[in-house]
């Protein structure tokens, strides 16, 4: 898919991730509608992107479906027709102190969202026949993440509901792209306290510009999964081969990062 003139929409694009990737778009010549919960953030955040190009905001906690819905709609009513969806947006969570509540709130966020995002564009998409979900999931969906139980399940659910995306619609004009990564440099990574321990001793950390090259270029082929950091497919190679190995790694990784 060709970025330029593509009508878009980016959650979570206030800051880290979601921001590096809505500046891409605009830079390529799409026209973005960059959506996040944070108001007065994301004010900041699209003053910076109208510097590089066609870009609105809009607000939303995307852990609602009525959210989900209203984004879909601005978005149809600024941009017409919805070429890309970007489901960036994303939380973390804690291990099984988490409560109920943070729970809950992790799948809305991480699956739930992206759910609600598609079931509001999936028929104009299909009615076309041509459309473009992309996800941002994790390392975490391919592997897993030592501390942190809410974000394992619901970056494997991630994965899990874009490859069934793909399978299901495919043939009917949807493309489907699914983004990975390791280590950002992001405020998530620096507020996740051991986690980031962890994901700093696992493996290089790349800036969230680096990522959104990635994620450019994947679109560019219509690659389904975005690796920005080549290892993980590796990981994840040696994890199908031999998932008692790769556990028996994981414990011993998770013994040698403990305390941080």
């Amino acid at each position: 898919m060709q970025l330029s003139g593509a009508r878009t929409v980016v959650t979570g694009a206030a800051r880290g991730i979601g921001l590096a990737i809505a500046r891409r778009f605009c830079q390529e010549g799409a026209r973005v509608v960059a959506s996040d919960r944070d108001a007065a953030a994301l004010e900041v955040a699209v003053a910076e992107l109208q510097r590089h190009g066609d870009a609105t905001g809009f607000v939303a906690d995307v852990s609602t479906e009525p959210a989900n819905a209203a984004l879909v709609d601005f978005a149809r009513s600024h941009l017409g027709d919805v070429d890309l969806f970007f489901a960036n947006a994303g939380i973390m969570g804690g291990g099984l102190d988490a409560t109920e509540d943070d729970w809950r709130r992790a799948f809305d966020v991480n699956v739930h969202a992206h759910r609600w995002a598609v079931q509001h564009l999936l028929p104009g998409w299909l009615a076309r026949g041509s459309g473009y979900f992309c996800s941002t999931a994790s390392a975490a969906g391919l592997l897993s993440q030592i501390g942190s139980a809410p974000y394992t399940l619901t970056k494997h659910a991630a994965v899990a509901w874009a490859e069934w995306l793909s399978i299901t619609y495919g043939d009917a004009g949807l493309r489907v792209s699914c983004l990975c990564p390791q280590g950002v440099d992001t405020d998530m990574l620096r507020g996740s306290g051991q986690g980031a321990s962890v994901v700093r001793a696992a493996g290089s950390v790349l800036q969230p510009d680096e990522v959104a090259e990635a994620v450019v270029a994947a679109i560019a082929a219509e690659t389904f999964l975005i690796l920005p950091h080549p290892e993980v497919g590796r990981y994840a190679a040696a994890k199908s081969a031999d998932r008692d190995a790769w556990i028996a790694g994981m414990r011993r990784f998770q013994r040698r990062t403990a305390g941080g």
